[in-house]
């Protein structure tokens, strides 16, 4: 294999693992946003779905390049939807 194959291989391999985490950096989103909307609603909420993704995320980071991500406790989705209505 010609470094210029190994170059672009490597790219892919970065790329597809890039790609990877995106999707579940979106869905990790999508999951606090709805933890935020149920807090801010008064409703009963938990962070298990967050930590689920957190935890895939954090796993599939030790395999390459992203970056990892906290994991978030109730008491953190709390404090962030009383300081958002407090600056409303």
């Amino acid at each position: 294999m010609s470094v210029h194959e190994q170059i672009t291989a490597h790219t892919r391999k970065m790329h597809s693992h890039l790609e990877a985490f995106q999707r579940m950096d979106d869905a990790r989103e999508a999951a606090i946003e709805q933890a935020v909307a149920l807090c801010a609603s008064g409703q009963a909420f938990t962070t298990d779905e967050i930590n689920r993704i957190t935890a895939r995320i954090n796993d599939h980071a030790q395999r390459g390049i992203s970056p990892t991500r906290p994991y978030v406790t109730s008491e953190m989705v709390a404090a962030y939807v009383q300081r958002k209505l407090s600056a409303q």
